[in-house]
């Protein structure tokens, strides 16, 4: 078995490196496309309407590895009329798809709180489905900053 020289081992580190950083950026622009490809898929088609999403995160993120995010939803929660699923996306992730929510009415109430990952700055969406098969949406736009140096 032959062993690598030094040389030879850092040379494919880099090129590996080069590689996974070209290979990553091809991906971003197509990330809006695809959050409203599954949005869609989610809405079905349909247009959600403005208003009664609210979401909590920071405006600035300082580490987009984990960032808190709390997702509420203004609606009753009845048996016959309540939020079903929220859908979160991140329009500038690789994969846009961050999390989905479920609810019943013995929820109480359509709230959610997690930790999500940021590649970069970007548009949060979320989209609230509801037993009624209407939509509503809101989005929030955070940057997020590499060692807190700047968006």
């Amino acid at each position: 078995m032959r062993q690598l020289s030094r040389r030879a081992a850092l040379t494919l580190a880099a090129a590996g490196a080069a590689l996974g950083f070209v290979g990553s950026g091809k991906r971003a622009p197509a990330a809006a496309k695809e959050a409203a490809d599954q949005i869609a898929q989610f809405t079905g088609g349909k247009t959600a309407e403005k208003g009664k999403v609210s979401i909590e995160l920071p405006e600035i993120a300082e580490n987009g590895n984990t960032v808190p995010l709390s997702v509420t939803v203004d609606a009753p929660m009845a048996a016959d009329n309540h939020v079903s699923e929220i859908l979160v996306v991140a329009d500038g992730n690789p994969n846009p798809g961050v999390a989905t929510f479920h609810f019943s009415p013995l929820s109480g109430k359509a709230a959610a709180s997690t930790r999500i990952r940021l590649a970069a700055t970007q548009n949060i969406i979320a989209v609230a489905k509801t037993s009624k098969g209407e939509f509503f949406t809101n989005q929030k736009l955070v940057k997020v900053t590499i060692g807190g140096c700047g968006g």
